[in-house]
């Protein structure tokens, strides 16, 4: 399931995942780094969604956008067969793309994790670092 809203006017969407059993450690929790792959989920579906190619697939731009940062706050661990939703947030897209995670259990609602996540333009082939997200980039994104 995906659906995509504006939250407090920035561009959002929400995709729901269930926790297969090869995402858990040994203590049967997901394994802390999966959810990074959760949140990347929900990042490219918002970008599809929203017409912007950030990952170069159709190599018609000369930008790359490396994710920078990421921070996540675990608040409640998913367990194997949890049904889930993860909605990302575009939160800024003039100097840097910016995108708030937050994963919660889809039928209680509980929170379980929050993230953030930064990303940045970078011009081929010198790999030069722009100041700013080249403008359709910003307008696509709602900026």
């Amino acid at each position: 399931m995906r659906s995509i809203s504006r939250k407090d006017s920035y561009p959002s969407i929400v995709v729901q995942m269930t926790v297969p059993f090869h995402d858990l450690d040994p203590m049967g929790v997901v394994w802390h780094g999966n959810y990074l792959k959760y949140f990347d989920v929900a990042r490219s579906a918002l970008f599809e969604s929203l017409g912007v190619d950030l990952y170069g697939v159709r190599g018609d731009s000369p930008f790359i956008y490396p994710i920078i940062r990421t921070s996540i706050k675990y608040v409640h661990p998913l367990r194997h067969g949890d049904d889930f939703i993860c909605r990302a947030t575009v939160v800024e897209a003039r100097f840097k793309v910016v995108l708030d995670f937050e994963i919660r259990l889809a039928d209680t609602g509980r929170i379980c994790t929050r993230g953030h996540g930064e990303q940045v333009a970078v011009k081929l082939p010198d790999m030069e670092l722009m100041m700013c997200i080249p403008k359709d980039i910003q307008m696509a994104l709602g900026f």
